[in-house]
């Protein structure tokens, strides 16, 4: 039994190698000529309908002129601030006004009623027109935090000096634009933001960051960009609490910052 034993576990010899990987080769061979033996008998159509994929079906989105898709929640449509609540909860006490809705300074900021994670985000924003005394964060100062924590600045940063990882369309102190597409201060601007929330495992842990992309005004100025953590004013951004989803937030940063066509789809 030894002896038998022994020779079933005794290693192929060289020669015996060589022979399986010929064969292994010749059968691999045999079968890609058998492939493309088929396939000189299909139709291209045929060909063409071996790598078609017919399912899932995407849903179809109207998209009508003026730019609200027919699958977007509508967050704010120049009549109300139902969608949204003050940031201690409560009713939103911004100003409703032809159309747009204003920071009422002092009143604090506002979020929406409902939670999001992965979002594509349009809104429009102007900041004041009067300027006089007033230069870089001072100058039209908000902001847009997704989930409440993570911010893209809105600051009048036409011919506005300021840290460049805090002017307009910046992630706020961390990253950059990659142009500056500012209008003049009292003109509408649009933020067209992608947003994909971060991601943490059961013990609380950081799986993947958040990651942003955003159009200013129809350019793009941040293109994909790795959130670092949690907006900070001082000190280094970082994702120390595992969270779900959460609201969109605007900030009151005591200035006259006006928002309209704000609406969400959820990714």
């Amino acid at each position: 039994m030894k002896n038998q034993l022994t020779q079933k576990l005794k290693p192929y010899s060289y020669a015996q190698t060589l022979c399986l990987l010929a064969c292994g080769s010749l059968l691999a061979f045999d079968s890609a000529a058998q492939e493309g033996a088929s396939n000189e008998t299909l139709t291209p159509e045929e060909q063409s309908a071996k790598t078609e994929v017919w399912e899932p079906v995407p849903a179809s989105v109207a998209v009508p002129d003026d730019g609200v898709p027919s699958d977007a929640i509508v967050l704010f449509d120049g009549t109300d601030l139902d969608a949204w609540e003050g940031e201690e909860g409560g009713p939103a006490e911004w100003h409703v006004d032809d159309g747009a809705m204003t920071v009422n300074r002092g009143a604090g900021g506002i979020r929406t009623r409902q939670d999001f994670c992965d979002v594509q985000l349009y809104l429009e924003w102007r900041s004041p027109e009067d300027i006089e005394g007033m230069e870089g964060q001072d100058r039209g100062n908000s902001g847009v935090f997704l989930q409440e924590r993570y911010e893209v600045q809105v600051l009048d940063s036409y011919d506005n000096p300021t840290y460049a990882n805090g002017q307009a369309a910046s992630i706020y102190k961390q990253h950059i634009p990659l142009v500056n597409a500012s209008r003049p201060p009292g003109e509408w601007q649009s933020y067209n933001i992608l947003y994909t929330a971060p991601r943490f495992d059961d013990e609380g842990a950081l799986e993947s960051p958040a990651y942003i992309t955003v159009l200013h005004n129809g350019v793009v100025v941040q293109h994909h960009a790795e959130v670092q953590g949690t907006t900070e004013w001082i000190g280094e951004p970082n994702y120390d609490e595992a969270h779900g989803c959460a609201p969109i937030y605007l900030q009151d940063h005591d200035a006259d910052v006006s928002f309209r066509n704000v609406w969400v789809r959820e990714l």
